[in-house]
């Protein structure tokens, strides 16, 4: 098998050749039989853990009755399901689903529908925002360079504005959504007017971006903003969705609706599915036949195991174990910061955790956040790093996961930090 290794396409990166061939919970097991802690979620995407026995059960007895069906020449039920299932637990404005296979594509789909739905062309995006990997979504995109690397020139009509991360702009919160909100308006006045704006798309907590959450008074005054001017507010929810932040989503925490919410990752338990929500009278603006895909809406087993998702969720109180994970990790995380400076931020919300890595200097140290998850790989702990500069450790734990395991984790990473910082 390590010679099979040469025929995968080196434009992936690899965090390590760990070749799982079962994963269960919080842990994923090699051939043989060597035991992970796994704490990346797949970058958000197991959140109910590792084939857990009610999807598992899900996809099987779908596989038995009905593998596919187009949805441009029949309906599934399961289909159907999936959607009232999402209507229950999404704002009661959002009452109108359209399917799709990825995180990105389903941003795709967004822009899309605003434009449609508005009559407008231009974008704005937020400065560290992550939302996909195809030429508009890369043209989106603006937590990396990597991302976009000698792709260009990519499609236009995309703004940027500052994203209120309170740290980077070396200011309290308040005044970070303050200056980012003056920033927005400012970008409104200068470069995209509002009657040519069709969409606002953030990230409630930044992913890629160095898992930094938006203020709740920015995303309330966001809110305001698009009320104001009817550009639309779409917030990406790929990876900050189906419970990660202890919440079904994290806009929830600020008490607003949105206008379309994308929806992806954790939603399938590692089925490939992905979704956009909006109000009726926007949906019924999407001209008929003017977008689509063949699997989207059809993939019956993908949305069979989202319906178990949603239901594992709900009925295991996964929102409430979330919460309770994340409160652990940054107590844990914040006692380890006092004993090691090079940690210079902790924060996040819900399971959703990041924790900062800065030099005397207090400018970013990746060489030591790779060196700490590098050195927690060793002991069979998966971490990742994200941030413009890869200086933050995103903490991403399966929502199943115990108090134990998420001691385990911290008291791993405690051990990685003594050997490559020092006692």
């Amino acid at each position: 098998m390590s010679e099979a290794l040469e025929l995968l396409s080196p434009v992936w990166k690899h965090k390590s050749t760990i070749q799982p061939v079962r994963g269960s919970g919080c842990h994923l097991y090699d051939a043989a039989g060597q035991e992970y802690l796994d704490f990346t979620c797949g970058i958000g995407v197991t959140n109910t853990g590792h084939a857990h026995p009610r999807v598992v059960q899900a996809i099987q007895q779908q596989a038995e009755r009905l593998l596919f069906g187009q949805i441009n020449i029949v309906i599934p039920p399961i289909t159907l399901q999936l959607a009232e299932q999402l209507n229950e637990i999404t704002p009661t404005e959002i009452n109108r689903f359209f399917f799709t296979n990825s995180g990105a594509e389903a941003i795709e789909s967004a822009v899309k529908l605003s434009r449609h739905a508005t009559g407008r062309r231009n974008l704005i995006v937020f400065q560290g925002s992550f939302h996909g990997r195809t030429a508009q979504t890369m043209a989106m995109t603006t937590s990396k360079t990597i991302y976009r690397h000698r792709y260009q020139p990519l499609p236009s009509a995309v703004f940027v504005t500052p994203f209120p991360a309170a740290k980077e702009l070396g200011m309290e919160e308040a005044a970070a959504a303050e200056f980012a909100l003056g920033q927005l308006w400012a970008l409104l006045a200068s470069q995209s007017a509002p009657d040519e704006t069709a969409a606002i798309i953030i990230e409630p907590v930044l992913g890629e971006g160095g898992y930094v959450p938006a203020p709740r008074s920015f995303l309330q005054g966001l809110r305001q903003v698009c009320d104001e001017t009817g550009i639309l507010l779409v917030v990406d929810e790929v990876q900050s969705g189906f419970g990660r932040t202890g919440r079904f989503f994290a806009f929830e925490h600020a008490d607003i609706t949105p206008d379309l919410i994308v929806m992806a990752k954790g939603l399938g338990s590692g089925m490939p599915i992905s979704a956009l929500g909006a109000r009726q009278e926007l949906m019924e603006r999407w001209e008929p036949g003017t977008h689509g895909g063949t699997y989207g809406g059809g993939s019956a087993v993908a949305i069979a195991a989202a319906c178990a998702t949603i239901e594992t969720i709900q009925e295991e109180g996964l929102l409430q174990n979330a919460a309770r994970i994340g409160d652990q990790l940054q107590r844990g995380l914040h006692h380890l910061r006092e004993s090691y400076p090079a940690i210079s931020d902790v924060r996040g919300l819900g399971a959703m955790v990041g924790c900062e890595f800065s030099d005397a200097q207090g400018q970013p140290d990746t060489a030591t956040a790779s060196a700490v998850a590098d050195a927690c790989l060793q002991r069979n702990l998966l971490l990742l790093t994200c941030g413009t500069y890869d200086n933050v450790i995103r903490w991403i734990p399966p929502l199943v996961a115990t108090r134990e395991e998420t001691n385990q984790a911290l008291e791993v990473f405690a051990t990685a930090l003594a050997e490559v910082i020092g006692a």
